[in-house]
């Protein structure tokens, strides 16, 4: 199998909702801590030439040693920006020439499942982005300031998306980079893409793949640990 996949793992931020002194990303969960779950996810597979892991300036030259439990010869850090997009530009400058697809997860979400790496990838090898993620299953109501119920909204369609999302390289990188020109945000690459007219396609997700933001979700990603893919 040819590798012509690179892999940005986004790491560069502080988890302030989470507390405490360590980064959100380098506790541990299920075992392992949350970031060397994603590398070693990623570098288990064959098509994947390089894994490019965005951490804070401070620990770059000084990362944990216990990232080093993973293919060093398809391990590179970069450096977080100021915002997301700032540090997914950054490690999207590191990837390696003679990459096709480039895959961009966020290591806030441990225990993405091997089926939806599938999924986004075969997808952005038919020319377009893919995102995964969930249907929304609960009623959704609009509430104001003051936490009174204005209305309720129609859930049809609507989805929870995820990471990893993947795209053609040209595609990401020409996405970014109009993005840092023109001084626009978003909240995720897919959502980046849309705004530029790009093609980014919805593919099933999975609640393993769930975000860690606050204390009780590393409860739940403990219990989640266990289910099988």
């Amino acid at each position: 199998m040819k590798a012509d996949v690179a892999v940005v793992i986004v790491a560069g931020g502080r988890g302030s909702r989470v507390g405490g002194d360590e980064l959100k990303q380098f506790r541990w969960v299920a075992g392992k801590p949350m970031l060397l779950h994603s590398v070693q996810k990623f570098q288990a597979r064959d098509d994947v030439a390089m894994v490019v892991v965005v951490l804070p300036f401070e620990h770059v030259g000084d990362p944990p040693a216990w990232l080093f439990q993973s293919d060093t010869e398809r391990l590179l850090l970069s450096v977080g920006g100021r915002e997301r997009g700032d540090s997914v530009r950054n490690g999207l400058e590191d990837v390696p020439s003679g990459v096709d697809i480039v895959v961009i997860h966020d290591a806030a979400r441990p225990l993405v499942t091997s089926s939806m790496i599938d999924r986004v990838i075969a997808e952005a090898r038919l020319g377009h982005g893919a995102a995964p993620g969930l249907p929304v299953t609960d009623t959704l109501k609009r509430v104001s300031g003051t936490g009174e119920i204005i209305e309720t909204v129609d859930r049809e369609g609507l989805v929870r998306i995820q990471t990893p999302q993947a795209f053609p390289r040209e595609m990401i990188e020409s996405a970014h980079a109009r993005a840092a020109k023109e001084g626009i945000t978003a909240t995720d690459d897919a959502a980046l893409c849309e705004m530029f007219g790009m093609k980014v396609v919805f593919v099933l997700g999975s609640e393993r793949a769930m975000k860690i933001t606050d204390e009780s979700d590393f409860v739940r990603a403990e219990a989640l640990s266990i289910l099988p893919e």
